[in-house]
């Protein structure tokens, strides 16, 4: 029987090297949400919270429509766990949403739109940039101990590539580019009648079969109208 805790070690190092890996912002922000849902034991979405220094906050990477819609809910109305971990706490927990009296706004349209519990952990907090990660299940009372501890551990991977990368560029032009990627997605939902995962799927094979970076893949779409690479059906197939 393997041993649970190295079964963990390799698994958040094999995590270190592929978030490390991330090119460009939108690929490391991506992988994190990715492994995310694959690492903690209860996470059913997962999703990102940037806030950029222009004081505007948003959900870059998602894994899916749900995370998107219960994030911007937190946004809109100036609370929930997202916003508490990006400023108060590095780890925020809802456990039932049904009876979380700390954000009454949130929790109250919360109950509607579907998530029973979830954790928040900080990726990064400095004068002009935060970043968190937040976990749902739809399920009151889903995540545990276990789920916090191994989230502590995934969150700290995350945030060291996350760190480096902000390093490496300015937050400026890594949102830069994910505006332009953000475009060739809305440009490849129009073309295709797909949805914004599927588009950037087709931008990820356009950038491995061409062997170009994804924000050159993107940006030629926008510029063009062209996506390089191999040619796709009409809608497209996924594996």
């Amino acid at each position: 029987m393997n041993d649970p805790s190295v079964e963990l070690a390799s698994r958040m190092g094999r995590l270190a090297q592929d978030l490390h890996g991330g090119a460009c912002l939108q690929e490391v922000l991506q992988g994190i949400v990715d492994a995310a849902v694959q690492t903690v034991p209860h996470a059913e979405h997962a999703g990102v919270t940037l806030r950029t220094p222009r004081q505007t906050t948003c959900t870059p990477v998602a894994s899916d429509d749900f995370v998107r819609a219960v994030d911007q809910l937190q946004y809109d109305l100036g609370e929930g766990p997202c916003l508490s971990a990006l400023f108060d706490e590095p780890l925020v927990r809802m456990p039932d949403v049904t009876t979380e009296t700390r954000w009454p706004a949130f929790t109250a349209r919360a109950r509607k739109a579907g998530p029973g519990s979830m954790l928040s952990f900080r990726l990064v907090a400095t004068d002009t940039q935060h970043g968190g990660l937040n976990l749902y299940a739809e399920q009151p009372g889903r995540f545990d101990e276990l789920d916090e501890h191994i989230g502590l551990l995934f969150a700290a991977h995350a945030a060291g590539a996350l760190g480096g990368l902000l390093r490496r560029e300015q937050l400026s032009a890594a949102l830069s580019t994910h505006d332009t990627i953000g475009q060739a997605k809305g440009i490849l939902v129009e073309r295709y009648r797909i949805n914004s995962d599927a588009a950037f799927q087709l931008l990820v094979r356009a950038s491995q079969h061409t062997n170009t970076k994804l924000a050159e893949i993107a940006d030629h779409l926008v510029r063009t109208g062209e996506l390089r690479g191999p040619s796709f059906p009409d809608p497209p197939v996924f594996p």
